[in-house]
């Protein structure tokens, strides 16, 4: 078991075993035993609790947003040329640890919207896609407290997502509220593509670093984002794709043929 390098690393990443027990037993219920409970019962109208859910996580991101772009850029805190964590002994280095432990939980508090999922009987959007990246980047947390501390250039990369999910989790409210406001919200297909963005950015700063001949920062993690953001990246693209390119086509392509039909019905 590899001790933290920061000693006042917050328990949930202390050890392993705290994000093991989480994600373990989020797999255990979301592909077990949370379908097996839902077999022969109806669908559960969370409505009024997906709502609040939302609103927390609206209100959650953006205060976090907030609180990293003042840290990030009204405060003496990186050399942006070289990301890496704050010496232990920084002024600053407290609120480096608080920004970055809020950042983590809420990586745990998104796996909530797999099991509305469940309850809800939502099956078709529990797929590969979304468990990955919910589970890959909850585990995030115990890998970079474990092989770099607290901060660094992940720090710029949690402000992105951040963005993203404010962005994202307001859609989510809209589409609570009101249902039919999904299809008319024309922006929704770009949260894919800012997304989609944030990781490509996340990949050139983590190559730069690789490249960087004096930037002192974890192999380890730079290796593990190297492998792991390609991933993000070709799964984010397919679904852009076959969601927002493919999908469109193929329903023109069937309403064309049933005009067709209906002409051809008249002529007959």
């Amino acid at each position: 078991m590899i001790t933290p390098i920061d000693p006042h690393t917050h328990p949930l990443w202390a050890t392993p075993w705290p994000t093991m027990i989480i994600v373990v037993a989020y797999f255990a219920f979301v592909l077990k035993l949370g379908p097996d409970f839902m077999k022969n019962r109806k669908p559960y109208d969370l409505r009024g609790i997906i709502k609040a859910y939302n609103i927390i996580q609206i209100i959650y991101n953006a205060l976090s947003l907030f609180c990293a772009m003042h840290f990030l850029f009204f405060l003496d805190t990186y050399d942006m040329s070289c990301v890496t964590a704050l010496p232990m002994d920084h002024p600053h280095k407290d609120y480096e640890r608080l920004l970055c432990n809020i950042y983590g939980f809420n990586k745990f508090m998104d796996l909530t919207e797999t099991i509305f999922f469940v309850l809800r009987k939502k099956d078709k959007q529990i797929t590969f896609l979304h468990l990955f990246h919910h589970s890959i980047m909850a585990s995030m947390g115990y890998f970079l407290a474990a092989y770099h501390g607290y901060g660094g250039l992940l720090f710029p990369a949690c402000t992105l997502n951040a963005i993203v999910h404010v962005m994202m989790y307001f859609y989510y409210y809209l589409s609570s509220v009101n249902p039919s406001v999904q299809k008319s919200i024309w922006w929704k297909k770009y949260i894919t593509l800012i997304q989609l963005v944030q990781f490509v950015t996340v990949e050139v700063l983590v190559i730069k670093t690789l490249l960087h001949p004096n930037c002192n920062y974890s192999k380890f993690m730079m290796w593990l984002c190297f492998i792991v953001n390609p991933i993000f990246i070709g799964l984010f693209s397919n679904f852009y794709i076959k969601n927002y390119i493919l999908s469109p086509k193929k329903s023109s392509k069937l309403t064309q043929d049933s005009s067709d039909s209906k002409s051809q019905e008249k002529v007959n």
